[in-house]
């Protein structure tokens, strides 16, 4: 079994490694902007696909890599694993969707809630100890469905026609044009000292470095990877300044 993942703060990381691994221990776990990662793709016959909820969809690097490489799934047993801050709806579905179209078989999906990962807004931030506890209950879930996989029980947490109408209901509806594509609304300010670790963090390589800048373009997939890891918080998306930056490294 492979498991693929994007993630940005290390929540959706964290999940898949989880899942991947208490399934099967010998289990390949790679993030999804790996080198060779189609050929690893096409080598498995499962594959779990991680990866956070924005606003109750899947991120465009996501659905664009799977409709790029439309010609790897036909066949593949996929398992949808979404992470999410409060709410996602049929987070997982918007994924299995697409990759059925391109044969794939959807064995099940998984929604976890893990804490915020949104750096620049202050809705949904809490306390270390609270973000612990976010991610004690969401350990013992995902050993719950492990468990349950492993005794054939698969289960379809945001796979069903109702978890599609409440996705698109509760955000999609209002929201969509912000998973359309990618995102080129990525800020950097004048505290940016030219280190590079955006660059080289960044899963799209939307970042590069002149003059001793980072400069954006307009493939951003709003993963909050530099966001987080700006040591002079100089990037923001969403908000106008860094209110929190969040790892999940921090709350173990």
């Amino acid at each position: 079994m492979l498991a693929v993942y994007l993630s940005g703060t290390g929540n959706t990381r964290h999940c898949t490694e989880k899942l991947a691994k208490l399934i099967d221990e010998n289990s390949k776990i790679k993030p999804i902007e790996s080198e060779n990662i189609v050929s690893d793709i096409e080598k498995e016959e499962t594959i779990i696909i991680g990866y956070p909820t924005q606003y109750s969809d899947c991120p465009y690097m996501i659905k664009d890599f799977i409709i790029k490489n439309k010609n790897i799934w036909k066949g593949k047993k996929v398992f949808c694993l979404t992470t999410m801050a409060l709410f996602s709806g049929d987070g997982t579905g918007c994924c299995a969707r697409i990759l059925k179209k391109y044969g794939a078989i959807i064995i099940g999906g998984a929604q976890i809630r893990m804490p915020d990962s949104i750096c620049d807004i202050k809705l949904l931030k809490f306390s270390v100890e609270k973000n612990r506890k976010i991610i004690k209950k969401a350990d013992r879930k995902i050993e719950r469905i492990a468990n349950q996989i492993k005794n054939g029980k698969f289960p379809k947490q945001g796979l069903k026609f109702h978890h599609r109408i409440a996705g698109l209901l509760g955000q999609r509806i209002f929201f969509r044009k912000k998973t359309q594509s990618y995102c080129e609304k990525i800020k950097i300010s004048d505290e940016c000292i030219g280190c590079g670790l955006c660059s080289k963090l960044c899963p799209t390589k939307n970042i590069k470095i002149e003059n001793k800048k980072a400069l954006a373009g307009d493939k951003c997939t709003m993963c909050y990877r530099c966001i987080s890891n700006c040591p002079k918080k100089a990037i923001t998306l969403l908000g106008k300044k860094v209110v929190e930056q969040c790892k999940y490294e921090k709350y173990k």
